[in-house]
C-alpha cells in the first residue's frame, strides 16, 4: 500500500442543503479497493454521529393523535416534518429550543429559537401552517447520537409532556463506490477507488471521510495493542440460537415512504421493518386508509432498498 493518495475530484452543495463530493484513492493493490470501499462505506453510514430533534412538547397537546385548532397539519404530520430539520452542533450535550408563533403564519425551521451551540442547516424547511389567529408553542429537545433510535429507546427519563420522535442521527445519507483496474507497462495491476459521499449538510463529506478513517485507525490500533485471548467453550450454549434478521430493527423512516403510507403504518404501531414483516400483503391492505396504492409503494420500496420480497 505504498504511495496511496486520496484526492477530492469534485464537491457541490445541493439546493436542499445536502453536500455531495467524489473522492479518488490511488495506488491500491489488487483486491484492496473492495476492502477499503466496503469498510469506509459501513463506518460512514453507521458510526458517524449527528444531532437531531428527539422530543417535542406542544402546548395543549397530550398525544400524537391530538388536533391543534387552526393548524392545517395533524400532530403526526408535524412530527414527520420536524424529522427533516437538519442541525449542526458544537456540543454533544442535550440542548433545548422553543418556538412560539401567532397565526396566521407559515412555520419553517428558522422560526425555532436555538441555543448558541446549535445551527439549522436548512432554515427554509417547512414545518406547519397556522390558518387562524391561534398561537402555536413548541419546546424541542435536541440530542447527539449515532445510527437511529426508536422513540421508546431515546430517553432514560420519560416525561408525559414530551412526545418522543424516532431519531435519525446519521449525517451521511448515501455512499457509493466503484473500482477500476490500472495496468502499467509490465502488466502489473493496481486499483483506484472512486468514492461518492452525500451528507445532509451538517458535516462536509471531507470531514466525514476523515472522521471515518480516524475511527477505523483507532479501532484497529486498540486491537493491535491487546493480546489475543485464548478462546473457551463457554459460549457453546449459545450456538443453537437462530441468528437475528439484520433488517428487524430498522425504523420504517428509512424506507422514506409517502406521508399517507407512513402515517397509516405508524397508527397501526408498525415502527420497524420487523413489525412490517409480521404482516402479510393481505393483512397489510386491511389497515385503515391503507389502500392498494400504498401497499404497492411499500412492496416496491422493500424490494428496491432492502431486497425483501413479501410473498
Amino acid at each position: 500500500m505504498n504511495n496511496i493518495s486520496i484526492k477530492c475530484l469534485k464537491s457541490e452543495k445541493i439546493e436542499s442543503g445536502s453536500i455531495y463530493s467524489q473522492f479518488l484513492i490511488n495506488s491500491l493493490n489488487a483486491g484492496q479497493g473492495i476492502t477499503i470501499g466496503n469498510l469506509l462505506r459501513r463506518v460512514l453510514l453507521s458510526d458517524i454521529g449527528g444531532t437531531t430533534i428527539t422530543a417535542v412538547r406542544i402546548a395543549g397537546v397530550r398525544d400524537e393523535f391530538s388536533i391543534i385548532p387552526g393548524v392545517r397539519e395533524d400532530i403526526l404530520e408535524i412530527l414527520l416534518n420536524l424529522k427533516g430539520v437538519v442541525l449542526k452542533s458544537k456540543t454533544r450535550d442535550p440542548e433545548f429550543g422553543r418556538l412560539k408563533i401567532q397565526g396566521p403564519a407559515v412555520i419553517t425551521a428558522n422560526s425555532i429559537q436555538l441555543p448558541s451551540n446549535l445551527e439549522i442547516v436548512n432554515p427554509n424547511h417547512y414545518i406547519a401552517t397556522i390558518s387562524t389567529s391561534n398561537c402555536l408553542e413548541i419546546e424541542f429537545k435536541f440530542e447527539y447520537g449515532t445510527g437511529y433510535k426508536l422513540a421508546g429507546q431515546t430517553f432514560a427519563d420519560k416525561s408525559e409532556d414530551f412526545l418522543q420522535i424516532d431519531a435519525v442521527f446519521m449525517p451521511v445519507q448515501k455512499v457509493d463506490f466503484k473500482i477500476e483496474n490500472v495496468y502499467d507497462n509490465s502488466n502489473y495491476i493496481t486499483e483506484r477507488l472512486f468514492f461518492d459521499v452525500w451528507t445532509n449538510g451538517s458535516i462536509s463529506p471531507e470531514d466525514a471521510v476523515s472522521t471515518a478513517s480516524k475511527f477505523i485507525i483507532d479501532l484497529f490500533s486498540s486491537l493491535r495493542k491487546n493480546n489475543v485471548i485464548q478462546g473457551t467453550n463457554e459460549f457453546n450454549t449459545q450456538d443453537n440460537k437462530s441468528p437475528l434478521d439484520p433488517h428487524t430493527n430498522i425504523a420504517i423512516e428509512e424506507l422514506q415512504l409517502s406521508v399517507r403510507a407512513y402515517n397509516c403504518l405508524k397508527r397501526a404501531q408498525i415502527n420497524t421493518i420487523g413489525d412490517l414483516l409480521e404482516y402479510s400483503p393481505e393483512k397489510l391492505q386491511e389497515l385503515k386508509n391503507f389502500g392498494r396504492k400504498s401497499a404497492d409503494e411499500v412492496f416496491t420500496t422493500l424490494k428496491t432498498k432492502l431486497g425483501i420480497v413479501l410473498k
